[in-house]
């Protein structure tokens, strides 16, 4: 009797590898270390995944993002054990808050070992827990490939976000059965279309407002192209004014018709005027964050209020709304247009309502004093886009008022061009963002916009630009303050300026000389539209100091704790701006 063939089996850390290939892995960020070096042994005898060498695991964790979010597919992180693991935990919070789908592949010490407080341990599951949107222990290599399917699964369905596999180092090098068929699990079941009946309510009110406006977020990008360009068809069919979170800048042209600009606390004037004194809000992708909201009990208070989102939990979390949604953003957007087209619907007159926002537009709230002396960083802003417009850069940013005069003065005409840190606010980073973001479009112009302060955090990820040629420009708007830090403490605290001032700044020109960039310094207004031209033209990465006047504010501004109605428009409305109450909630 002729025996049973016996099935060949592979390490842990192969399963690893092969998973990754078949869900399409082409570029995994990460850091080698004791606890993964069996993962990286396999990653070196394979050909089809290319591997980034970052300097630090927080810049491994932020350049997944950027290229997950300038790609639209999910960015892999390999860290080791203990420190590898916990250093990416501010990157893995970061993903999470702002929806990004990434896998994060931790090393951990032995099975047997767990517990112990053996070398470079630490509970990284534990940790994990409550920033990510799943998280998993490997004990066997037989349920590792049935994890990373259902991880990728969960990481890029529904609303993304990130998922942690943690796998210890004896599940790296034990072996198991190559014959295991696609056995992931089937518990995970987003919402796909919306309810009809909810769609002809919404579409019936966005239909017979006198006043409505779309306030879109950055669902509609994780929902993908078809959803960007079903929105910009349902502001043709409605004339509905168009606003924006940080995070969904770009699901609607910037130089389209309908668009009123940022909403929020450094949005403008228009579009927060507007979502005041709206009937109908049409809420699409986006989840009422405080910084959108001002004062609860003054956002929007008069209008019945539309929710769509995928995620059940952010229905009613912060905005009690009328009508709830719980769809994929696209494709209910798409049902909407469908429904308005099938019933023939013809919008309301909207004369009124636009003449109304017109005449908030005339405040031109995004103004700013003009100098001849220094370079106002709204200008340079202004002139860097002007510069790049043909070109369809992607755009980072660090986190401070550089962010924010990015948000205001550069313009997004297309999706997973603005890549930021909205919900954690996490400064450094939009360098290994940049990174990320070239490593997926390596024929992009790819622009970090950060500041003096900002762009220490994770500076050494020059080096990883270096070492993989990637022509990442680095734009900084140089005022030698934490500028949004000195804001507020000139705003709120009487100026008193409590270690804002970034003393013992580095030459940032020689800095990128050392690194093998290109460095280049502009302090004359005049001379700099020829110093951008210079970066543009050069073929590798590029540091810009662009010294910007030391203390320009970022504006227009809604005092924390104010309403929409209560916002700052210039310097000069500064004085008894702010009351006690909301000085208290800074």
């Amino acid at each position: 009797m002729e025996q049973d063939k016996k099935v060949p089996e592979k390490s842990g850390a192969e399963i690893l590898i092969d998973c990754l290939i078949e869900q399409g892995v082409d570029t995994v960020f990460g850091y080698p270390g004791g606890a993964v070096l069996p993962i990286y042994d396999a990653l070196f005898q394979q050909k089809k995944i290319k591997h980034v060498l970052v300097r630090h695991e927080a810049g491994a964790a932020h350049a997944a993002e950027g290229y997950a979010r300038s790609t639209g597919k999910p960015g892999v992180v390999l860290v080791t054990s203990g420190p590898g693991a916990t250093n990416a935990v501010t990157g893995i919070a970061d993903a999470f808050l702002d929806s990004i789908p990434m896998i994060v592949l931790t090393g951990q010490v032995a099975t047997t070992l767990i517990g112990t407080d053996a070398f470079q341990e630490a509970d990284t599951v534990g940790i994990t827990r409550h920033c990510s949107k799943h998280n998993y222990l490997v004990k066997d290599p037989a349920d590792l490939a049935a994890t990373v399917r259902e991880a990728f699964t969960i990481a890029t369905k529904g609303r993304p976000g990130p998922v942690v596999i943690d796998i210890p180092k004896n599940v790296q090098v034990a072996t198991a059965p190559t014959n295991v068929v696609n056995n992931a699990p089937k518990r995970f079941h987003p919402a796909g279309e919306a309810d009809y009946i909810a769609i002809n309510k919404a579409v019936e009110l966005l239909a017979n407002a006198k006043a409505p406006i779309l306030y879109t977020g950055g669902g509609i990008i994780n929902s993908g192209p078809d959803a960007s360009a079903a929105l910009r068809e349902l502001a043709e069919l409605s004339g509905a004014p168009v606003t924006s979170t940080l995070m969904g800048l770009g699901a609607y042209p910037a130089s389209g018709s309908a668009w009123l600009g940022m909403l929020g606390m450094h949005g403008t004037y228009e579009a927060n005027m507007a979502m005041n004194q709206c009937d109908v809000m049409l809420c699409l992708g986006a989840r009422f964050d405080d910084r959108v909201t001002g004062r609860l009990d003054a956002f929007s208070p008069n209008s019945i209020k539309v929710h769509v989102d995928i995620d059940r939990s952010s229905i009613n979390k912060t905005i009690r709304v009328d009508l709830p949604i719980v769809a994929d953003v696209g494709t209910a957007i798409r049902q909407m247009v469908d429904v308005w087209k099938g019933r023939k619907y013809k919008a309301q007159p909207l004369d009124e309502w636009w003449s109304r926002i017109k005449g908030w537009r005339a405040v031109e709230c995004l103004n700013y004093p003009a100098s001849t002396a220094e370079i106002m960083p709204q200008f340079a802003v202004e002139r860097l886009f002007a510069a790049t417009r043909d070109k369809a850069p992607i755009i980072t940013t660090e986190v401070g008022q550089h962010q924010m005069w990015a948000a205001q003065h550069f313009h997004f005409d297309d999706p997973n061009k603005w890549l930021t840190s909205g919900g954690l606010g996490t400064m450094g980073y939009g360098l290994p963002a940049a990174i990320g973001a070239q490593m997926g479009n390596p024929d992009a112009l790819v622009i970090d916009i950060a500041g003096e302060a900002s762009i220490q955090m994770n500076i050494q990820e020059m080096g990883t630009a270096t070492q993989y040629r990637l022509p990442v420009k680095v734009f900084i708007l140089n005022n030698e303050w934490m500028g949004m830090v000195r804001q507020w403490q000139e705003l709120t605290y009487e100026s008193r300026y409590s270690e804002s001032y970034s003393d013992s700044l580095p030459d940032f020109v020689a800095l990128a000389e050392a690194y093998g960039w290109k460095g280049i310094r502009c302090e004359k207004p005049e001379e700099l539209d020829d110093a951008i031209a210079e970066m543009l033209a050069y073929d590798g990465p590029v540091m810009f100091d662009c010294r910007v006047s030391k203390t320009a504010n970022c504006f227009p501004m809604i005092p924390s704790g104010a309403a929409h109605t209560e916002m700052i428009l210039h310097s000069d409305q500064v004085s008894g701006t702010m009351d006690d109450e909301a000085k208290a909630l800074v």
